[in-house]
């Protein structure tokens, strides 16, 4: 059934504002229209019991301006649009949905009072659960950090800034963890850590920080000490994993990896080092796009647009691919927290259909056995 357009429908409950039933979806992407949207929260409200409940779909209409990118969703009852900002930050056609209220609305500022397992919201409410990370390097994008910070527990919430909302990362984020339990073992544990060129500045926020914590400093005076290694959650289970892709964050970055002669030393020295734990079937280390200036243009604009793409390739990322589950298990205790160019490596498992970006199979695509020449673009 088609989706009715919003000069249609306005009239169905006349005691409740429509801004109230109304929602704001920012950064959509072309393959987002009305009808799959309008679907996607009528399945997903009904499978997750949220809303009145009442029968019928809680979507009255959706409209969609692709100029800029955003898209307003009304719902059939306020209660309902409250219900569906819990859906803030699941991921739709490849990409996380941002879901807002309308600057228009005047209503009282609830929000869902539940967590939806799996969906990290892109809101970080202020807290006293609330976390701030500076110093990140702004080559990583939001699922490289949010990979890191999971190794701590399930995310809540995380937003990582953005200049102008969606160009290049500013170096910092706020995020809460499901678990507050887990906020003070995380502060603790990824203050003063390496990062790049970079050491992590990690502490809660400033609003509603607990009592006599000193404010959020700049930089450090002298260099930390040298973090203790990270492992991520279920570390425990390693003897009983069946994953046998090996993921390494914080062990390279772009500007190592533009020379063919660099290049192929990492290669070797980093296949040498994994091999000592099993056969490994592949390794794929991604390197930066060559920046053709005939096509990227020397401007801000287009070193935003390059460094995007670096981003969606992978770039930044070291992916080895063991024959044997066990020896995956074995690489990454041994790995993981191990200083690889004066850096200390994060390090995590993936399944071989493990849902991540770019995808796996991407990344393993077939290639000559020689290492990869600069990609032209």
């Amino acid at each position: 059934m088609p989706v009715s357009t919003f000069g249609m429908g306005t009239g169905v409950n006349p005691n409740l504002s429509r801004q109230s039933r109304r929602l704001y979806i920012g950064s959509i992407t072309p393959d987002i229209n009305e009808q799959n949207l309008t679907d996607f929260f009528n399945s997903k409200m009904k499978e997750m019991n949220l809303g009145t409940g009442a029968p019928g779909n809680p979507v009255l209409a959706v409209q969609c301006n692709y100029e800029k990118n955003y898209a307003f969703v009304e719902f059939r009852s306020a209660e309902d649009a409250t219900a569906a900002m819990a859906f803030d930050g699941i991921i739709f056609l490849n990409g996380p949905l941002k879901i807002r209220r309308p600057k228009d609305y005047g209503g009282p500022d609830v929000m869902a009072n539940m967590h939806v397992p799996g969906v990290v919201s892109t809101n970080v409410p202020d807290s006293a659960n609330k976390i701030f990370v500076g110093g990140l390097p702004t080559y990583l994008n939001e699922e490289q950090v949010m990979e890191l910070l999971t190794s701590f527990g399930e995310l809540k919430a995380f937003n990582l800034v953005r200049e102008n909302g969606n160009g290049a990362s500013k170096g910092f984020a706020f995020f809460e963890y499901v678990d507050p339990s887990v906020t003070d073992v995380a502060i603790q544990s990824l203050s003063g850590m390496e990062l790049g060129d970079k050491y992590l500045v990690v502490q809660r926020a400033s609003v509603g920080a607990k009592p006599g914590q000193s404010p959020i400093p700049g930089m450090y005076e002298a260099a930390p000490e040298i973090p203790k290694p990270i492992l991520p959650v279920g570390e425990r289970d390693l003897e009983a994993t069946q994953d046998r892709i090996l993921l390494m964050l914080n062990m390279v970055v772009p500007e190592e990896l533009a020379d063919d002669q660099e290049y192929a030393d990492i290669y070797e020295d980093v296949k040498e080092e994994v091999s000592k734990y099993g056969a490994v079937e592949d390794l794929r280390i991604p390197r930066p796009v060559k920046k053709d200036k005939a096509k990227w243009g020397e401007g801000r604009e287009s070193a935003i647009a390059a460094q995007r793409a670096d981003e969606a390739a992978g770039v930044g990322r070291v992916y080895v691919k063991f024959q044997e589950p066990r020896a995956a298990a074995a690489a990454l205790k041994a790995l993981a927290g191990r200083s690889f160019a004066g850096r200390s490596i994060i390090a995590t498992l993936l399944a071989d259909d493990a849902n991540t970006t770019p995808p796996l199979n991407l990344i393993f695509a077939p290639q000559p056995d020689a290492p990869p020449p600069l990609p032209q673009d």
